[in-house]
């Protein structure tokens, strides 16, 4: 990745000398249509347009066969007698994110849709590199992850994708299965108790499984989701299989609803825990 950064700043260069003067560069950066932003905005308004009403409130014969923490949770959260959603969006507008273990961190902001139908998954990241613009675009979508950075609007840094992929977007859609719980109650998941502060829940789409523990605490909030079903992909495109865990902190009421404002992504090397996402102040929506 730092080869093709400074290969970028050359390209910038040149062109700024060729322009005449680098305000010029910073001009068109600034204002140059957004390659990343465009496909985001394109696939979220297909898949909204695409994506029927929920019917119905969450009932307690909904959740009556769940495991016991993940039925105290959906009440103390107050989802009962509540609409039940056929999306949910996010927005980070505060995160710390590494671009890998020993590289930079980066300030980014981070919208991303949950669709229960599917199920599916879109993100989209907004920052900037070395004063370079940077974006990505996180997808799940009919089975097929993928994951796509793109730097000065339109120069394609990274695209990954495959089995790999697959299976990392699916088993990251259940680990926020909670935060829209119309997912939670869907046929693709099944759950299995363990004890009073954890759950196993395993998902199935489009012939692929993937499986982790969702963890409580005495307030019967949903605080980790832990797997070993996700590899970790550097930008060039390797990949190891890690431990991986999802950390919910600072549950707050927001439209009658509690929900975690604070959400981390770990990590788990044998050598120690690294923290690549870290995300505070986030805002959880449901359908219009």
């Amino acid at each position: 990745m730092e080869e093709k950064m400074i290969a970028i700043k050359k390209i910038i260069a040149v062109g700024g000398v060729l322009l005449g003067t680098a305000g010029v560069v910073h001009a068109y950066l600034r204002t140059a249509p957004s390659k990343a932003a465009r496909e985001f905005t394109d696939l979220a308004e297909d898949l909204l347009k695409e994506t029927e009403p929920a019917k119905g409130r969450f009932t307690e014969a909904d959740i009556a066969t769940l495991p016991g923490p993940v039925r105290r949770h959906l009440r103390r959260c107050g989802h009962l007698g509540k609409p039940k959603m056929a999306y949910m969006k996010v927005v980070f507008p505060d995160v710390a994110f590494s671009l890998g273990k020993g590289k930079k961190t980066i300030k980014i902001a981070y919208t991303q849709y949950n669709f229960v139908d599917g199920p599916c998954r879109i993100a989209y990241i907004d920052s900037s590199l070395y004063g370079i613009p940077f974006e990505g675009v996180d997808a799940y979508v009919d089975g097929k992850g993928s994951m796509k950075g793109i730097v000065a609007k339109n120069i394609t840094l990274f695209d990954i994708d495959g089995e790999a992929m697959d299976k990392a977007s699916l088993v990251t859609f259940l680990s926020e299965c909670l935060f829209v719980p119309n997912a939670a109650l869907q046929d693709y998941i099944r759950w299995e108790a363990i004890d009073a502060h954890h759950a196993k829940a395993v998902i199935t789409a489009y012939g692929t499984t993937a499986e982790g523990v969702f963890t409580f605490n005495e307030d019967d909030e949903m605080t980790a989701f832990t797997t070993d079903d996700r590899e970790a992909t550097t930008m060039d495109g390797k990949s190891e299989k890690v431990r991986w865990s999802a950390l919910c902190g600072g549950y707050k009421e927001i439209n009658g609803i509690r929900q975690p404002t604070n959400l981390k992504a770990v990590w788990h090397y044998d050598e120690g825990d690294f923290t690549y996402f870290d995300a505070k102040a986030a805002m959880m929506s449901y359908d219009k």
